[in-house]
């Protein structure tokens, strides 16, 4: 393994760099450390595939830009439970460290891409519920189904892209740079660069969001007023108004799992962490998890479409399990135990 500039905190590894970053010291907190990734990893998985799966066995839901946005918030989810439950077990819980540096950055490029895919595609939610609140009249010409799959396109490549910039050589080993005591490898500027880019992201989305709120306010003041002339344009203001609430919700929830591991990365580019802060951001790094857990729930308690969706879909496993129990393979099984009785 290539040597490299590590922590001062970090000097006192013996074999190699990165088993300065194994901070889990007892067998208690590795074991609890594995249950909470099992967990919340195999339910964001289920919960987030069922997501994909409704959007995309539905004609009606589909063709509208605004769940393909959703859909790719939950393949991202997908993705990054994925990724990050097998490399960050492998690494804290079973102590691995025989890879080398580009498979480290490799793993830690998929979980950067996928994080911020899911960052990016509430970005996307939010400007296209903009534009349905503030230019009803124009949106369908705005936001075409072509334009959707376009800025999900070019959305993915760049997360990628700039995820994968430590492993094309935008790591401390190769500049001999200042590292990262959160990560190896990594180089410090590369870290305040990828925390600028999600603030940046942070910022537009709460503009955006701040904005429905204040539509749909508006709208919600116009229903009131103008409830006898209820049609298609105020169901359509509804709909608009509790998927701008749905989206809020699961911006909230967002950012209140992804504050703390945040704070302490943006700590770490100014001030030493001290073995027990390193170990609060392995901990806090579960919350990653937990939110691609809850915004499944929230899709599936918020979306009426979705929820429709989700109860014809149990409607029809219901009929197939009854028509299977009421076959004729059943009933004459059924009869030959009566008659043998």
């Amino acid at each position: 393994m290539d040597s490299c500039r590590i922590p001062a905190n970090a000097s006192k590894c013996s074999r190699n760099t990165m088993e300065c970053f194994m901070v889990l010291s007892t067998q208690a907190q590795k074991i609890s450390i594995g249950i909470l990734c099992g967990l919340f990893g195999t339910m964001c998985v289920f919960e987030n595939s069922l997501v994909l799966y409704l959007i995309f066995s539905s004609p009606g839901i589909r063709k509208k830009p605004s769940y393909l946005f959703i859909g790719s918030l939950a393949l991202a989810d997908i993705l990054a439970s994925i990724i990050f439950v097998c490399s960050f077990v492998n690494f804290h819980v079973f102590n691995e460290a025989g890879f080398s540096k580009e498979v480290f950055l490799l793993q830690l490029g998929g979980v950067n891409t996928s994080f911020s895919a899911s960052l990016s595609s509430l970005l996307l939610t939010a400007l296209d519920r903009y534009l349905s609140i503030s230019r009803p009249s124009e949106y369908k010409l705005l936001m075409t189904r072509k334009r959707a799959w376009t800025a999900l396109g070019v959305l993915w490549l760049t997360c990628a892209t700039i995820a994968c910039l430590p492993l094309l050589g935008w790591n401390c080993c190769v500049l001999d740079s200042s590292c990262s005591e959160l990560f190896p490898f990594v180089d410090v500027n590369y870290l305040s660069g990828w925390l600028c880019f999600v603030v940046v992201l942070l910022s537009c989305i709460i503009y955006a969001y701040a904005h429905v709120l204040w539509r749909a306010r508006q709208h919600v003041a116009y229903m009131e007023k103008h409830q006898a002339q209820a049609g298609k344009q105020n169901t359509r203001m509804r709909m608009d108004v509790m998927l701008a609430k749905t989206l809020v919700m699961v911006l909230a929830v967002l950012v209140l799992c992804w504050s703390p591991v945040l704070m302490l990365m943006i700590y770490s580019v100014f001030s030493r962490l001290s073995d027990h802060l390193r170990k609060v951001f392995a901990f806090c790094s579960t919350l990653c998890l937990l939110n691609s857990m809850v915004n499944p729930i929230i899709y599936a308690l918020r979306s009426k479409e979705l929820f429709s969706s989700l109860r014809r879909v149990f409607s029809h496993f219901r009929r197939q399990l009854k028509a299977a129990e009421e076959s004729p393979e059943a009933e004459s099984t059924h009869k030959s135990s009566v008659i043998e009785t």
